[in-house]
């Protein structure tokens, strides 16, 4: 099986682009959105990211806004579980708890309604990058704030330069499709 994920992996790494100075003058901007235009590869892609979660019991998945948001709901319904979008400030119509972080270029807050989940529950965090590390750190500070367990971290990509993972707790499962 180690063999044919390698394989997907391969096909959907083909499928990421490079976009050079976005959204500002020296990032290197990786694209998914080639991987959601192809029946084929959004399936895979979804298939791929829930397989290593699949036996944890997972209550929720909580998505980082935006591109969390976009395999996150898939990733929920594979898993049989729930889906919790974290936003960026005054998206959220309900009350919210909100942690800031480091990017790479500046800096970012982003928030969780304080309703999310029951005390306990089990939570995967996703999103479709990790660069520094610092959008994830965050919303495992929100998900502890409120009880919750973070159990896992799913990301489609990582930016294997910036060693975001170390911003992380070691404890949970780790799981990456390409690092670049």
């Amino acid at each position: 099986m180690d063999e044919v994920r390698q394989q997907i992996i391969d096909l959907l790494r083909r499928n990421i682009r490079n976009i050079p100075d976005f959204p500002k003058q020296g990032i290197q901007f990786k694209d998914i959105t080639p991987l959601l235009k192809n029946p084929d590869t959004l399936e895979l892609t979804s298939q791929v990211l829930a397989r290593p979660f699949r036996h944890l019991d997972i209550d929720y998945v909580v998505g980082l806004e935006s591109r969390g948001f976009l395999f996150g709901t898939n990733l929920a319904q594979d898993l049989h579980a729930g889906f919790i979008p974290i936003r960026k400030p005054g998206k959220l119509p309900a009350d919210t708890i909100s942690a800031t972080y480091a990017l790479e270029y500046g800096e970012d807050t982003i928030e969780m309604h304080t309703d999310a989940f029951n005390d306990g529950s089990r939570i995967l965090i996703h999103d479709d990058l990790i660069a520094t590390g610092g959008s994830a750190k965050a919303a495992t500070e929100l998900v502890e704030k409120l009880g919750g367990q973070v159990v896992g971290y799913s990301f489609i990509v990582e930016l294997a330069d910036l060693n975001g993972k170390k911003n992380l707790p070691g404890d949970p499962k780790m799981d990456i499709l390409i690092s670049l």
